[in-house]
């Protein structure tokens, strides 16, 4: 599997370009709209054929770029059935797979940051989303968040999976690029040594933040998969179900 790394500056983040080196086709996780010139140039000079727009869940900080994505490669928008996005192609549930040439992701999903939260999980790295970060976790206070059901999700989904898997978060704010299921187990403050879930919720629960400034622009731009209502509707037409 071939991986390019994108980041967002404005929103902190990451993207991931994932590719299959002998067909060339690719996904791309978490796409931001802002970005999405320069993602576009990016592909098509790689020469790739885009199966899937992938999200890790429905975001309140930036909004996607996976509506524009399908406009020009006619790709499918994959998202969790509970983020009753009804512009989207595809509506992932656990144990889905999602394959482009001969690689798969596996759908873990890891509600607790919302309740629409997906980790895509390959042979030796798993993509995160907001479920967990380096060194932290994506907050639990909004938009459908429960910290317990973050805790059960790290810990049941995530904090399983061999130790040297490598991770890739969907956000990050101060310069980390990966980490491992290891090190998070060992190093995160809010989850690492044995944390109890009751511990967990204290963090999580004591945690004072600010609204995110996009949130009331982002989540219904979102729920249009980036694009307008009606300009949805007209790409429909277009698209291949599965």
């Amino acid at each position: 599997m071939q991986m390019r790394q994108l980041f967002d500056k404005t929103s902190s983040t990451y993207s991931y370009l994932l590719w299959d080196k002998q067909s060339l086709e690719a996904v791309m996780i978490d796409p931001v709209l802002d970005q999405y010139e320069r993602d576009i140039q990016l592909i098509e000079e790689l020469g790739l054929i885009v199966r899937y727009s992938l999200e890790t869940h429905i975001h309140a900080d930036h909004i996607t770029g996976g509506g524009m994505l399908r406009e020009r490669f006619n790709c499918h928008v994959a998202v969790h059935e509970n983020g009753q996005v009804s512009c989207a192609d595809v509506w992932l549930k656990q144990g889905d797979h999602v394959l482009f040439g001969d690689n798969t992701l596996k759908v873990l999903f890891t509600p607790g940051h919302t309740n629409t939260d997906i980790c895509y999980l390959a042979a030796d790295r798993v993509f995160t989303g907001d479920t967990l970060l380096i060194r932290g976790s994506g907050r639990t206070d909004f938009q459908s968040g429960d910290a317990g059901q973050a805790y059960d999700s790290i810990m049941g989904k995530l904090f399983v999976l061999p130790d040297n898997i490598r991770v890739y978060p969907a956000h990050d704010y101060n310069g980390m690029t990966a980490s491992t299921i290891g090190e998070e187990k060992r190093h995160n403050p809010r989850l690492g040594n044995n944390q109890t879930r009751e511990g967990y919720i204290r963090i999580m629960d004591s945690m004072d933040l600010e609204k995110p400034q996009k949130i009331d622009v982002a989540v219904p731009g979102n729920q249009r998969c980036g694009i307008s209502a009606a300009q949805g509707m007209l790409n429909q037409a277009g698209v291949i179900r599965e």
